[in-house]
């Protein structure tokens, strides 16, 4: 459980680090969408950690 916390906040950095450092700025309004989602998916896999919720 704590490896996708991991992979998920891995990917939400990438994420965040695409959509606001204007790298492509074609594609940093969807860079932020899927920030935002995969933030949300790294909250919900520490509260499961936090709580002993067996997701897989």
């Amino acid at each position: 459980m704590l490896k996708l916390a991991i992979i998920f906040g891995i990917i939400s950095l990438i994420s965040g680090a695409l959509g606001f450092s204007g790298i492509s700025g074609a594609t940093a309004g969807i860079a932020k969408i899927i920030f935002m989602i995969f933030l949300a998916l790294l909250a919900l896999a520490v509260l499961a950690i936090v709580f002993g919720v067996a997701v897989l």
